[in-house]
């Protein structure tokens, strides 16, 4: 196959900064509306970038489960190796690809843990399955074979059969603290609509076009 030749042409309207609203935030949900409406495949999925002090860098995909003007929240296992990078560098970027639309939003920013009430409160609202997942993973570390695995969550689903499965104290979320946020529009002829909006010092949001 050459991967060369392959090619898909960008046909939508474009975007112009007259339509993008002055709150990227607001913008974000606008456009993740739409890609829900869409039907698209996991729209809350994202791409998340982080660097330890080694300065080898590590992607994954990861669900946005919350969004607010703090910020984005994923959560995750805090002995995981992003949980270990973000300890060491808490810079990171995020994006979605959200190609059924043509789009994508990339997010450079600050992480940060959220309250443990948050995530217990979010961690009572997965079902008891998922609980049981978390409760059990040591996120990140070698495991010899999947029944192992398999058999942990058995076990433990067997003894809280009938009761609550515990909050895991090394389990919990994070918010992404947006720097920059930029909304990628694909043009025809690979002239790409590309829009950053950049936090001030003074708070406020700088909107710039990028060239594509």
């Amino acid at each position: 196959m050459n991967l060369a030749s392959m090619r898909q042409e960008y046909m939508t309207k474009g975007l112009r900064k007259k339509e993008l609203d002055p709150n990227p935030i607001k913008q974000f949900e606008l456009w993740f509306n739409q890609a829900i409406q869409a039907e698209l495949l996991e729209p809350n999925a994202m791409n998340l970038a982080t660097v330890g002090l080694d300065l080898m860098p590590s992607i994954r995909t990861v669900l946005l489960k919350m969004y607010d003007e703090k910020g984005f929240v994923f959560f995750s296992n805090y002995k995981s190796k992003k949980a270990q990078q973000l300890k060491e560098n808490p810079k990171c970027a995020a994006s979605f690809a959200w190609l059924g639309l043509e789009r994508q939003v990339k997010i450079e920013g600050i992480c940060e843990k959220i309250s443990t009430q948050e995530s217990l409160k979010y961690f009572l609202s997965r079902p008891k399955g998922s609980q049981i997942g978390a409760y059990i993973s040591h996120q990140s570390q070698i495991i010899s074979s999947r029944s192992l695995l398999e058999a942990k969550f058995n076990e433990v689903k067997n003894k809280f059969l009938k009761g609550e499965v515990p909050f895991p104290s090394f389990w919990g979320g994070y918010v992404i603290k947006p720097l920059v946020i930029e909304f990628w529009q694909g043009g025809k002829d690979r002239l790409h609509d590309r829009f950053e909006y950049r936090l001030l010092e003074s708070n406020q949001w700088e909107i710039n076009r990028l060239e594509p």
